[in-house]
């Protein structure tokens, strides 16, 4: 992979965390799993690709090398560990009454410390739930809570598109999603339809939001009043992805068009107003 000015991306192996690396002085290629730098201690992580465009504030990390056989012999040994240390936790979860979920259990690869993933409704004091943790596995404990979307980020698995969830696939940062964007879409508002598997609103409201708003940008508002075919009628719908519209007459009587037929739409207004303002002045 050659250094032209880009910076690695690649996805820490027990969060799909995506980190920026600079490009060393030996061969990676994508799918390969080094060796990195983290605010833990080193890391196994796999490489993505490169890029040449960075997030605000984006740190840089290092790569340290690429995975050693012994290496990856550790990370099989800490996935047993792991699934181990899972099942004991849920037990410890259960004695101390706590009302959380366990996500997953990570042995960093350094064997510094253990961190455990979790999620809540609300704030859990778990100081004793530590202390049970420390002394039957004799590390560093951490305990961290953390978002629905974060979970399924971890968790992975297949949203309703049959593709991976965007959260562990396609986003670096998770943005908010905003039940507005589905409106503008004219989605319906039933929350088993517009929600993911972690039961937040789906990420992919967010990608074509910018599309709809500028398409809409340039057509009358639904609800205004129009003249089509000499007669006005009400704009009611507007369905850009089956490019239709629904009008609305005064006889209350619903007529679907296409919508390259709609008339007056903003940009032809502002365009007739230049040609009649440039004609004015001639």
């Amino acid at each position: 992979m050659a250094d032209n000015g880009g910076v690695v991306v690649a996805k820490l192996l027990y969060n799909s965390t995506t980190c920026f690396l600079k490009v060393p002085d030996f061969e990676i290629e994508k799918g390969y799993l080094v060796v990195i730098e983290t605010e833990n201690g080193p890391e196994v992580a796999s490489i993505s690709g490169i890029t040449f465009s960075l997030p605000e504030d984006a740190e840089i990390g290092k790569v340290i090398r690429v995975c050693t056989d012994e290496e990856l012999a550790k990370i099989k040994e800490n996935e047993k560990r792991e699934e181990e240390a899972f099942w004991i936790t849920l037990e410890k979860i259960k004695k101390h009454n706590l009302d959380m979920k366990l996500v997953n259990v990570h042995f960093f690869l350094d064997d510094n410390k253990i961190i455990f993933n979790f999620t809540a409704d609300e704030r859990v004091d778990f100081r004793e739930l530590v202390k049970d943790l420390a002394s039957v596995f004799k590390k560093r404990i951490e305990l961290r809570q953390i978002g629905a979307r974060d979970e399924a980020k971890i968790v992975k698995g297949f949203g309703i598109c049959g593709r991976d969830f965007c959260c562990n696939t396609i986003k670096n940062e998770l943005k908010p999603v905003t039940i507005k964007m589905a409106k503008d879409q004219n989605l319906t508002l039933n929350s088993s339809k517009i929600s993911g598997a972690c039961g937040r609103l789906l990420c992919c409201l967010a990608y074509e939001h910018e599309v709809y708003c500028e398409v809409k940008r340039r057509l009358p508002q639904e609800g205004s009043v129009i003249v089509y075919n000499g007669k006005k009628v009400t704009l009611t719908e507007i369905n850009i992805l089956r490019k239709v519209v629904t009008l609305r007459t005064a006889d209350n009587i619903y007529v679907q068009i296409p919508l390259a037929e709609l008339p007056n739409s903003k940009e032809e207004k502002e365009e007739e107003e230049e040609e009649e303002l440039a004609g004015k002045k001639k």
